[in-house]
């Protein structure tokens, strides 16, 4: 039995025992603690990008990760006939084998009375490719438009406000479900799932929603997860402002209660203390939840490169309401006939968004627009413009010599008068984001990591003068022999694939597994993403 004195407080030989078990007990919390934040990060083989913070420790000097826009090529396609009209949009591109196929919403809404075409109802058609620069709207026969099926609509019916199919990958899916959707717009409120064996002709799964809980008024997503061994999808709810939530299924007809998205908002990226709060936006909104805007479209998917990496596009809304600069955006005139019924018509704007997630919930969101409207006179920064596509594809580069890039596709000349179009966007494969520096130079060190392989290969750009050296270090963050900075040759040029040399070859294979930092240098250069692999 514990004895006290009369003030209630324990002897002093007790207390002096106590306080050394607790002092003990703090000293193996807190091993335990530095254990665990030392963990290294399992990458194995795994190409790593520059999108998030999770395997950077610090930055340094005029180091920065900086996000990169796509460039503007060429129109894909123009919504010109009767049943297509001017509310081009929720679309989808994916690659399959040697074709490139297409899906987006077609309808038509007129702000001028029907003046310029009768208002028409939702149907979703198809186009396609063998390069994903060209398209054509092949003649389908499926449904009648005015009596006539020599058309392009691929579906009509349940589901077709946003129809939003996918090529499963599921290695147990069954031949006649080849292809999956997610669909919105029914009698019923939710999400109708669909299948496919040809992603032609299409049939309900089952003739209830399969998932109810949400708002669902945009493009709502799903895809087969390989590295979950799940079907995912993410779709369109309210939370203070438009928001996303997230469910999963092994069959795609039963799903779990969905739940909304985490967001840390990437306001200093590189420097890991990104946390998620009420973040303010341009407009000087507060959102909450680190979600930086309210959220439209989601696009997330795997990278194909990278599939631990969920890449999202959403779509930013913005409604400042009737400034002063709205009367300097394109087509005042248009604005104010659009804004008679409803006035976020004329006043809202959209443009791009990134954000990334390696746990499929908490997503790192970069403030800043992916796409931007642009710098344009007409066809451009209305509401419902610069929504981005669902589904990357690597593409022929306009440069005869040069490697694949990825193409993505987005929205101009919304709900205009002559019908709506389609610009397709390049980017560099990986080139999403890159760890840059100018000619002074800069250097980023990675948390403790471990890989798989013999060899290091770097996507990276320089200038002539620039470079990119890499120095692999011990946990403790000192040079480990043969492969300190000063004996890696300098990378420069501009590969997707360059393997990194060391003075003397030493043998790199001798650390897999070995808890190793990663010393990245770069002067006047972009470095896109690493990977660790085997070779001869």
């Amino acid at each position: 039995m514990t004895s006290t004195r009369n003030d209630g407080s324990l002897p002093w030989g007790q207390r002096r025992d106590f306080m050394i078990r607790f002092l003990i007990l703090l000293t193996l919390l807190g091993v335990n603690a530095m254990s665990l934040a030392e963990e290294p990060v399992k990458i194995g083989s795994r190409r790593e990008l520059f999108v998030d913070d999770a395997l950077v420790e610090r930055l340094v000097g005029r180091a920065e990760l900086r996000l990169h826009p796509p460039t503007p090529c060429d129109v894909a396609l123009e919504t010109s006939e009767a049943w297509e009209g001017n509310s081009t949009n929720y679309v989808t591109v994916f690659q399959d084998g040697d074709k490139y196929r297409m899906y987006y919403r077609g309808s038509h809404f007129s702000y001028l009375g029907g003046k310029d075409r009768p208002n028409t109802r939702d149907v979703y058609c198809y186009a396609e490719s063998s390069d994903g620069v060209h398209w054509t709207k092949p003649e389908l026969g499926l449904f009648e438009w005015n009596s006539s099926k020599k058309n392009n609509i691929v579906w009509d019916g349940v589901g077709a406000h946003a129809f939003v199919p996918f090529r499963d990958t599921n290695p147990n899916c069954a031949a006649d479900a080849k292809y999956k959707a997610l669909g919105v717009g029914g009698k019923k409120h939710g999400l109708y799932a669909f299948q496919s064996a040809d992603a032609i002709h299409w049939t309900l799964m089952h003739p209830e929603p399969v998932i109810t809980k949400g708002a669902f008024d945009s493009q709502n997503v799903a895809f087969w997860d390989a590295e979950r061994g799940e079907y995912r999808e993410y779709h369109r709810d309210f939370r203070e402002g438009r928001d996303i939530r997230t469910g999963t299924s092994q069959d795609f007809l039963k799903w779990t209660e969905p739940e909304y998205l985490s967001y840390s908002a990437n306001v200093k990226p590189g420097h890991r203390d990104g946390k998620p709060g009420n973040v303010k936006d341009p407009v000087g909104e507060k959102y909450p939840f680190g979600r930086v805007s309210e959220l439209y479209t989601n696009q997330i998917a795997p990278y194909y490169r990278a599939p631990h990496l969920l890449l999202g596009f959403p779509t930013r809304y913005i409604d400042r309401g009737w400034t002063e600069s709205v009367k300097s955006l394109p087509r005042y005139d248009y604005r104010q006939s659009r804004a008679k019924d409803s006035r976020r018509e004329g006043t809202a704007v959209t443009d791009g968004m990134f954000m990334t997630s390696r746990d499929r919930q908490q997503f790192s969101v970069w403030p800043e627009s992916f796409l931007r409207p642009g710098l344009r006179t007409r066809d451009s920064w209305f509401y419902g413009d610069a929504y981005q596509n669902w589904g990357l594809v690597e593409t022929k580069s306009a440069i005869g010599d040069a490697p694949p890039e990825l193409s993505l596709y987005a929205t101009e000349r919304t709900m205009q008068e002559a019908g709506g179009v389609l610009r397709r966007y390049s980017l560099r494969i990986d080139g999403f984001v890159s760890l840059h520096a100018p000619l002074i130079g800069g250097e980023l060190i990675t948390r403790p990591l471990t890989f798989t392989g013999n060899q290091l290969t770097l996507n990276a750009s320089t200038s002539a003068a620039g470079s990119v050296r890499v120095e692999i270090q011990d946990a403790d963050g000192q040079p480990l022999p043969g492969f300190a900075l000063a004996g890696c040759q300098e990378v420069y040029g501009d590969d997707l694939d360059r393997t990194v040399i060391w003075a003397g070859n030493p043998d790199l294979g001798a650390l897999a597994g070995k808890p190793v930092r990663l010393r990245f240098e770069v002067k006047d250069a972009d470095l896109y993403s690493f990977q660790f692999r085997t070779g001869d």
